[in-house]
């Protein structure tokens, strides 16, 4: 997958604020949703859905939340958010219900 890097805001940028700012560049895009997931306001999240697109996002959300035994690092809450707004919007999801 390629890198959100070049086309990081300044915001989203801010997430990472203990990583000098050449590792920054380094990030892969799941270090990147992870962090606007996690910890972004709706305008982060706006932006990262217009770079990378919503399934390619939804894809990565799922990725790193199902399967048993894996360790998640999302709040509770941000999961279950995702969730329902991933099932709603984005085509690829599983378990996705017709709108």
């Amino acid at each position: 997958m390629a890198d959100l890097t070049p086309e990081m805001t300044p915001e989203i940028k801010a997430l990472f604020w203990w990583m000098p700012e050449e590792e920054k560049e380094k990030l892969s895009l799941g270090a990147i949703v992870e962090a606007v997931l996690n910890y972004g306001n709706e305008k982060m999240v706006a932006q990262l859905i217009d770079y990378a697109g919503v399934d390619r996002v939804a894809h990565i959300f799922y990725q790193q939340t199902s399967g048993p035994g894996r360790r998640i690092n999302y709040h509770p809450r941000t999961v279950n958010f995702f969730h329902q707004y991933f099932q709603r919007h984005a085509q690829g999801c599983p378990d996705r219900k017709p709108a």
